[in-house]
């Protein structure tokens, strides 16, 4: 199972190298007041790739510290508890 899973990783890795090795022409952005930022196209799909995994884990962190508390104040009740017992 181990060797299966090195062998898609290396087949996945080659294929995204052969991507970026097509896709290396220059793209031009162009935003509001005649601002433009060039770049290669990996390079920008990149950027964006982690610009929304960034956006991705902030959106949860609110949910993941709710449950941390959560689980702290059960824990909290479920020690008096078995104190009392």
């Amino acid at each position: 199972m181990r060797y299966l899973l090195r062998f898609l990783w290396a087949v996945l890795f080659l294929f995204l190298l052969s991507f970026t090795t097509k896709n290396t022409e220059t793209i031009v952005l162009r935003y509001y007041f005649n601002y433009e930022w060039q770049a290669p196209l990996i390079l920008v799909l990149l950027f964006f790739l982690a610009f929304g995994v960034v956006i991705g884990i902030l959106s949860c962190l609110g949910k993941i510290f709710k449950q941390r508390r959560e689980i702290i104040t059960l824990k909290k009740n479920c020690s008096v508890t078995d104190e009392h017992k």
